[in-house]
């Protein structure tokens, strides 16, 4: 078996669009997020905090009315309700059985995203929720691939490559498997990538919630442009994980950092990578 193929900062700036002339907010993409739940809001705030400081023409916000009161308290351009997405981004913060259980602001946002034929970026609390493909991507930590697979932690902590092929090839989606080395891969196993640009002090809550915001408003942006490829969602997740590493490397500074901070970097590090090519921590 090959081994991954390192997607570094350079990379990433291949995947990094920034808005052009006749930019409006609808063509540089509009990102749905159903995210957050009445206990836990704040990832909604900080998925949708991310999006909008990764640079995306809009965000639309389906989700209970307490989630969705703090986000228009951190974020008043946010958009609240349903309407046409380039991609969606959906289940941080969300741990229901079934659809059921769900609030119908959220029920109605997930039903949206299985059936509006865009790219969906689904967190592991998700996973059962929404109609799985070609068109989403996964981003799971050890534990929770560990129970989509039905085996423990330390098996997907030994191969987290080889385990990130298998949910792929399992679930028919690209998968991206946080961790110090993110790994990213197609179904088919044709993109088999992993980034390395995190710092340990990302080990901490809500540095998903803000993966999850920037990877959904990358794919917006590029969606925006015309249809993806799992090819395409694979590259893009690894531009998510470089950018999420960066800006948490310049915002901890060799220290612990809150996750307001890492966000506050992210304009500078997209900055950097569509006007000089480069992003260096």
């Amino acid at each position: 078996m090959n081994a991954s193929v390192p997607f570094s900062v350079s990379d990433a700036a291949a995947w990094t669009t920034a808005p052009v002339g006749e930019s409006t907010k609808y063509r540089r993409g509009v990102l749905g997020v159903a995210t957050g739940s009445a206990a836990y809001p704040g990832a909604a705030v900080l998925g949708v905090d991310a999006a909008v400081h990764t640079g995306v023409g809009m965000v639309r916000y389906a989700g209970p009315d307490r989630a969705g009161d703090f986000v228009l308290m951190r974020r008043p351009e946010v958009v609240v309700g349903t309407g046409r997405v380039q991609a969606w981004l959906v289940g941080s913060g969300i741990s229901a059985g079934s659809l059921g259980e769900l609030d119908p602001a959220t029920a109605e946002a997930f039903r949206h995203a299985s059936d509006d034929g865009v790219p969906v970026v689904v967190d592991a609390g998700a996973i059962p929720l929404v109609d799985l493909g070609p068109l989403a991507v996964l981003t799971p930590h050890a534990g929770e691939l560990a129970a989509l697979l039905d085996t423990d932690r330390e098996t997907v902590e030994h191969d987290p490559r080889g385990s990130a092929l298998r949910a792929a090839e399992q679930t028919g989606s690209v998968v991206l498997l946080k961790g110090a080395d993110t790994h990213v891969v197609t179904p088919d196993g044709s993109v088999d990538l992993v980034a390395s640009a995190a710092t340990p002090w990302l080990a901490a809550a809500g540095a998903g919630d803000v993966l999850g915001g920037v990877l959904g408003a990358l794919v917006a942006t590029r969606a925006a442009q015309g249809p993806l490829t799992p090819e395409d969602l694979a590259h893009l997740a690894a531009t998510a994980a470089v950018v999420h590493g960066t800006a948490a490397r310049r915002a901890s500074d060799g220290g612990p950092f809150p996750m307001a901070a890492l966000i506050a970097e992210l304009p500078g590090v997209v900055r950097d990578l569509v006007t000089t090519g480069d992003a260096l921590a």
